[in-house]
């Protein structure tokens, strides 16, 4: 079950907003992060959809990744943190993603993740329509 400080997701639902002010879509052909798994299994589940914003949980245990995929602007944070394998528009890269890490994105991205280290990692990604 996600435990997590309501104060805290109020304030990066807030930031989030406020970043994103000119929201652009993802007009490829790749999945959004709900659409993409990893090898066939699903890594996302909703924990809200409403009229303002949607909002994912991300589960990555040692070994799983997620495929290649788009995101809208978005904030993220990192509920429990691992070490990942990111590939993206810079190339190939090894990072070291810390517990309660928040990052924010205010374009389309694309990219792909594989869990290297040696716990599960938990994201929760944030979108406002």
């Amino acid at each position: 079950m996600l435990k997590m400080n309501k104060h805290i997701l109020f304030t990066l639902i807030i930031l989030l907003f406020l970043s994103c002010k000119d929201k652009q879509t993802a007009t490829n052909d790749l999945p959004d992060p709900l659409e993409a798994g990893w090898k066939g299994q699903k890594v996302a589940e909703v924990i809200e959809d409403n009229a303002k914003v949607r909002i994912l949980k991300c589960t990555f245990p040692p070994g799983v990744g997620h495929e290649k995929h788009y995101h809208n602007p978005h904030t993220g944070y990192t509920i429990a943190g691992s070490k990942f394998r990111i590939t993206d528009q810079k190339g190939t890269r090894d990072v070291v993603v810390p517990t309660g890490y928040s990052f924010s994105n205010d374009e389309v991205t694309t990219h792909e993740v594989l869990n290297i280290g040696d716990s599960t990692a938990v994201f929760l990604i944030i979108e406002p329509k």
